[in-house]
């Protein structure tokens, strides 16, 4: 059967979008080491799940209930079985699932409605942006949850187009899977904003209300399923951390402080996160005619409202989501980048438009862009052959609070022996410089690239040797060798009341054997503190005797602080 041809351009951004996504997140998933708290947290909660086969509410470090719902350690897990184990790759693996999955359907999304080159740009700026990006190589319930909510919302669109006729089933299981990752936001986010938009196309609230509760409604029965076991196993206590995750944290009344910023902490993470596009932006705003604006506010209002009617309905319901998303996580003191995430593939849609209206009206200020790209992918490189060369001294490394960190990230840029791939990284981004200077016609293309090439380079060959040492991998190896097996202890003074500070990424490399000391207090082990602890802990128990000592010279990616094995003994 014949395709018409926009349908085979279709297919063809398709395939070549899948590609990309592929060659983009999943080529280096491994080579970088757990090195922050937040991953190794997600990390070992699936580890603990096929260890002692409880898939409903895992215990971690002998008394951590996970703060999230299960859906992403479900899915780490599951990847995992086939390896018997954990690992980096496999924990990585659902976010880089996900945002192929979101990237791919919302190209279909918006080739569907408007048109393909506009949506195959979109998606490409929403992939390799950098907050997009760094969400889907990570180990975090980020990008999971977005995934969810933004194919939730194209379904429910979906779902309006055909007069909200059926059960729109597709959306109700990704709004279950965005409740099942990070509790009632993930479905109630894309419920309003559907809400919202059906409203303004001026379809009846009488109909719209109903069938969207009965949607919310719906969506609410797999998690429920999953609350009602949990608080079987944790009772009382599960139910005081779901209370303060979910509604103390919108409120503003955690025990604890948890990323609290201001509202314009949201605009500034915006800027950042879509980088390096909004460089692209900003130099815009020198060629821009700003004598349009010059007119009473009253006009200006006039026009806005009539631009906005007359919008077409996918590019009012992408400004909607937009608005009505980065609004509401501006009302929490409770603000982190990765909140915005769901915004980006629609604020993508509006870049997209704005950045080919850019080429055909301004292609100097595009090129321009490009040979920024092309000047910093020339700095990289020859900043990193001048290292391996011994052309820099080490003496810049050795100073400073942290010198020894520094003088092991110098060791191992200078150092570390390179594979073949990690070679070719190194010496592609000139290629792709090559490429954006010979270039006439395929401009986009070539700044694309760059920023393509940029991101593999980083994600493969300059991320692994700069973030690895940090990771507390190597100390959890050593520590295995002393105590192959059985309990270890941590001791800490610096607990927050309701967030305590376990060490969550030496546990995960040591298998969930990591326990506090406080809840168990054995007659003899080892124990990890950091810095000065051991004198708190002397202190506090008079009656056990220090034996030994090793000092691994090494800060935490934890908590950052210098990591000592102790082994104790009750007198």
């Amino acid at each position: 059967m014949l395709l018409h041809p926009a349908d085979r351009l279709t297919r063809q951004y398709t395939w070549l979008l899948l590609a990309a996504c592929i060659v983009s997140l999943f080529l280096f998933l491994d080579t970088t080491l757990f090195n922050t708290r937040g991953s190794s947290r997600e990390a070992v909660v699936a580890l603990t799940m096929l260890k002692d086969g409880n898939w409903i509410l895992p215990i971690n470090n002998g008394v951590d209930m996970a703060y999230k719902p299960p859906f992403l350690h479900w899915l780490m897990a599951l990847v995992s079985l086939p390896f018997g184990q954990v690992t980096e790759l496999t924990a990585r693996i659902p976010s880089a699932v996900a945002l192929t999955l979101m990237v791919v359907c919302g190209f279909r999304f918006y080739a569907r409605r408007a048109d393909a080159r506009t949506a195959l740009l979109a998606s490409l700026l929403t992939l390799t942006c950098f907050e997009i990006h760094r969400a889907g190589v990570s180990c975090r319930v980020d990008m999971v949850l977005t995934c969810m909510m933004v194919l939730a919302l194209y379904r429910l669109y979906g779902w309006i187009e055909r007069n909200l006729k059926g059960l729109p089933w597709v959306a109700v299981l990704c709004l279950s899977g965005a409740f099942l990752t990070k509790g009632p936001v993930g479905a109630a986010l894309p419920c309003l904003v559907a809400l919202v938009f059906a409203l303004v196309r001026h379809h009846r609230w009488q109909r719209v209300v109903p069938r969207l509760v009965g949607v919310g409604l719906l969506s609410c029965v797999l998690p429920a399923l999953w609350y009602i076991a949990a608080w079987h196993q944790g009772g009382d206590r599960f139910l005081r951390l779901i209370y303060e995750e979910n509604v103390l944290r919108l409120l503003g009344k955690m025990t604890y402080e948890s990323h609290v910023n201001p509202w314009y902490y949201n605009v500034m993470t915006v800027v950042t996160g879509f980088l390096p596009y909004t460089l692209l932006v900003l130099m815009s705003l020198f060629v821009l005619r700003w004598e349009r604006l010059r007119q009473p506010l009253g006009v200006l209002w006039q026009k806005f409202r009539a631009r906005i009617a007359a919008m077409s309905d996918v590019r009012l319901y992408s400004l909607l989501a937009f608005v009505i998303i980065f609004v509401f996580y501006c009302i929490p003191k409770s603000k982190r980048s990765v909140y915005l995430l769901p915004l980006y593939p629609f604020l993508a849609w509006f870049l997209a438009e704005y950045v080919l209206w850019l080429r055909c009206k301004h292609r100097r200020l595009v090129s321009a862009y490009g040979w920024v790209l092309a000047t910093l992918a020339l700095v990289v490189t020859a900043a990193f052959g001048a290292l391996r060369l011994g052309l820099v001294p080490s003496s810049l490394f050795a100073s400073g609070h942290h010198a020894e960190e520094n003088e092991a990230l110098f060791r191992s840029l200078c150092h570390t022996p390179l594979s073949f791939v990690q070679w070719v990284l190194w010496l592609l981004p000139l290629a792709c410089v090559a490429f954006f200077i010979r270039v006439r016609r395929r401009l986009l293309t070539a700044v694309l690239g760059l920023v393509f090439v940029l991101n593999l380079a980083l994600d493969g060959l300059y991320q692994p040797l700069a973030l690895n040492v940090k990771s507390d991998k190597p100390i959890a190896q050593r520590i295995a060798r002393l105590v192959p097996e059985g309990r270890l202890y941590s001791y800490r003074t610096d607990v927050v009341p309701g967030n305590p500070m376990h060490p969550f990424t030496i546990n995960f490399y040591l298998g969930d054997r990591v326990v506090p000391f406080d809840a168990f207090r054995p007659t003899e082990g080892w124990v990890i503190v950091g810095n000065d602890e051991i004198e708190g802990f002397r202190r506090a128990y008079p009656d056990y005797r220090i034996t030994g000592h090793v000092d691994y010279h090494h800060r935490s990616c934890d908590d950052h602080k210098e990591l000592h094995l102790y082994h104790f003994v009750k007198q």
